[in-house]
């Protein structure tokens, strides 16, 4: 959720603190702050976004080659300018930044409260900094054992990093549950919550594990050991992210530039991994484990938000083509209602960063239990990338943005190919319909190229719909996922209350909303359901409801009963959702611009979701 920059070496810190933050902005804008350190700790800290603490700090003084900065998204406390990190230790000798949640922060903070401690801020992380120098006046002088003593007494997930008046040569961080990545320059150190603010200085990382600690010091040495205090050996890494990924690339949002990205990321996502003239996918993260997948008697795929919607695709996808069964589950739920899973089970894990909390816990929940687990994410080296045991990047590339686009349809691609895999594996797939899959695959770039151009018609029919207090959502088969996802696009960026049902299901409680002022999206494409979605679309009709369209290119029947009609290629029906997506994502995108809202930073919401 928040965002973590912290900085060590020769150079000025404040400008590169600043600058990671604004690239981090897309984790968390409720409030952003820095802590530097030039003859005293100075903290300077402002609700909003990086822009109100730059106007802030602009008569301060922001000297010194080492500091640490934030951008918040509000758990404990709201979002204002005491609630901001960094936050102060007691003495004010300390200052730390958080990310995550420390649950037992209430018993802490009572303990803490009868030793004489005072609270200005409503937060956790206030009181974890408290504990540490608690702990340093108490028991132990030394400001790493401090924190590897304190963290033994945490219940929760943190990625932190920690000043000291006292000691202007070091920067201590620690993480569980949450991430943090270290670059190693010459003779500096950086530190962030993800790669974005150190592309730009060096490719040569260390992604922290959890339940360990970092010290970085100014004499170029970076130790690493474990709460258990266990001495481990820094493994350097280096970044595959490119600078220009994390610019708009005169796009006026990042949102927009993904949209149009997905031509290039489905195109990334299958490269190396199908070739449409040897016939083969080939998947070489599942390599070891193709046996146990072709013989699964069934697959639990478990993820959160637009990610389970890519898993219920996944879901008709497999059922579809390979014949196992598959359930589906909320992640946030399947780690908390006993569920039962054995060894013989396959779990696949689905997140756009590798980060989910809920979806980190679950698959530690079934590794737990003996499963073999699966992963498809987007980040490498993410914690769930670590955790799982196989799996496969969806190489979309960076997604600032929010709400997510480019990475739902490369999971899908991903996801897609697996399916044909495990098909062509377990012999439930023939061989022209094999062919005829893949090859209809490796052409879906293009034809996304030729949905975008449909860009300026979308436009023009989000101008009818911008002051819309509802939408309603109806798809069918495998369009009945993208129908969810429509609608979750809508209302998080627009604050449109919007819903995705089954077509069928309207007649079970929705068609009681519809009106003549009723706006209802209608996936309508050629497919085993077609005729059914045209019932469907003509008892709307009856009600007056204003029907949006999305249909195959050359479709005149709809044409005729539909308001507005959006046309896509025609595909191969289990690859349909590639397609049917693009015009609702331009379509929320547009609505939301429109009503004069932030389409990168929708409120309430940050990207990557590593807290419950």
């Amino acid at each position: 959720m928040c965002g973590i920059v912290g900085y060590i070496g020769n150079k000025q810190a404040f400008p590169i603190l600043i600058k990671g933050l604004h690239r981090l902005e897309y984790r968390g804008y409720d409030s952003a702050g820095v802590a530097l350190l030039n003859n005293g700790l100075h903290v300077y800290k402002k609700a909003g976004k990086v822009s109100a603490l730059e106007e802030f700090v602009a008569d301060k003084d922001t000297q010194g080659t080492i500091g640490i900065g934030h951008t918040r998204w509000a758990t404990h406390g709201e979002p204002n300018d005491i609630n901001a990190h960094p936050h102060f230790s007691e003495t004010r000798n300390l200052a730390i930044i958080h990310n995550g949640i420390i649950e037992n922060y209430g018993t802490l903070k009572e303990e803490l409260l009868l030793r004489g401690h005072h609270f200005e801020s409503d937060t956790d992380t206030e009181v974890l900094i408290h504990l540490i120098e608690d702990i340093m006046m108490n028991e132990v002088q030394d400001l790493p054992e401090a924190v590897r003593i304190a963290l033994n007494e945490v219940v929760g997930a943190y990625a932190i990093v920690i000043l000291a008046k006292d000691n202007p040569d070091m920067l201590v961080a620690a993480r569980k549950g949450s991430p943090l990545v270290i670059g190693i320059g010459k003779d500096e150190f950086f530190i962030a919550s993800d790669a974005t603010p150190i592309v730009e200085f060096t490719k040569n990382v260390v992604y922290l594990n959890d339940e360990e600690i970092a010290v970085l010091n100014r004499n170029h040495e970076l130790t690493i050991k474990t709460i258990g205090n266990k001495v481990k050996t820094p493994y350097i890494e280096e970044l595959e992210l490119k600078l220009e990924m994390l610019e708009k690339g005169g796009y006026d949002h990042f949102m927009l530039k993904e949209i149009y990205e997905q031509p290039s990321s489905i195109r990334d996502s299958l490269r190396g991994r199908l070739n449409t003239y040897t016939g083969k996918i080939k998947l070489g993260g599942f390599a070891e484990y193709e046996e146990k997948l072709a013989n699964a008697k069934g697959l639990t795929m478990i993820a959160c938000g637009t990610s389970w919607h890519a898993a219920i695709v996944a879901e008709y996808l497999f059922e579809d083509l390979a014949r196992i069964p598959v359930e589906v589950e909320y992640a946030s739920e399947f780690r908390y209602r006993n569920p039962i899973v054995t060894h013989d089970d396959i779990v696949i894990a689905i997140s756009q960063s590798g980060e989910t909390a809920d979806t980190l816990a679950a698959i530690q929940l079934a590794k737990s239990k003996g499963a073999t687990v699966f992963g498809i994410c987007n980040v490498v080296g993410s914690s769930i990338a670590r955790a799982v045991d196989a799996g496969s990047y969806t190489h979309a590339g960076p997604e600032i943005g929010v709400a997510s686009t480019k990475a739902f349809t490369a999971q899908v691609t991903v996801l897609s190919m697996l399916a044909l895999y495990t098909a062509r594996k377990r012999g439930t797939i023939t061989q022209s319909r094999y062919h005829q899959l893949i090859n209809e695959l490796d052409s879906i770039p293009e034809k996304v190229k030729q949905v975008l151009k449909t860009n300026d018609q979308i436009k023009y029919i989000a101008d009818f719909f911008k002051d819309t207090r509802n939408f309603l959502y109806l798809g069918r088969g495998f369009n009945f996922p993208v129908g969810l996802e429509g609608a979750l696009k809508l209302k998080e960026i627009s604050y449109i209350h919007a819903e995705g049902y089954p077509a069928a299901e309207m007649k079970h409680g929705p068609i009681a909303l519809i009106d003549d002022e009723m706006p209802v999206v209608v996936l309508a494409t050629k497919g085993g359901p077609y005729d059914k979605i045209l019932s469907n679309i003509q008892e709307v009709k009856a009600r007056k409801g204003r029907i949006i369209a999305i249909v195959t290119e050359g479709d005149k029947i709809i044409r005729d009963l539909a308001e507005f009609v959006i046309e896509i290629p025609e595909t191969e029906e289990p690859l349909t959702p590639l397609l049917s997506v693009i015009p609702l994502q331009l379509l929320a995108y547009h609505i939301a611009v429109l009503r004069g809202c932030n389409v990168d930073q929708p409120r309430n919401l940050a990207k990557s979701v590593t807290v419950e």
